[in-house]
């Protein structure tokens, strides 16, 4: 199953420099590797919890889509980031 993901928390974050952004929702602990992605861009992040990520947002413009891909179990529902 793949995972799924709730809330942002922010939902925005500068454009130019990096900020940390927690990603709630479920699935992501135990399931084999996980890719966290802000739009097409691959970030650095930590599992948390089962319902937890802490993640990096990239630089980037505009309202990007963010989404947890489990290797095995496919990629999440995407929730709106958007760039300030």
């Amino acid at each position: 199953m793949a995972a799924v993901l709730t809330t942002l928390t922010p939902n925005s974050g500068p454009a130019t420099t990096f900020s940390t952004v927690v990603i709630t929702g479920s699935g992501f602990a135990n399931v084999g590797p996980l890719t966290v992605r802000f739009g097409t861009t691959a970030t650095t992040f930590t599992i948390d919890s089962d319902t937890q990520i802490t993640a990096i947002s990239p630089t980037g413009t505009g309202t990007v889509n963010v989404t947890v891909k489990v290797e095995l179990n496919g990629t999440s529902n995407a929730l709106p980031f958007t760039y300030v």
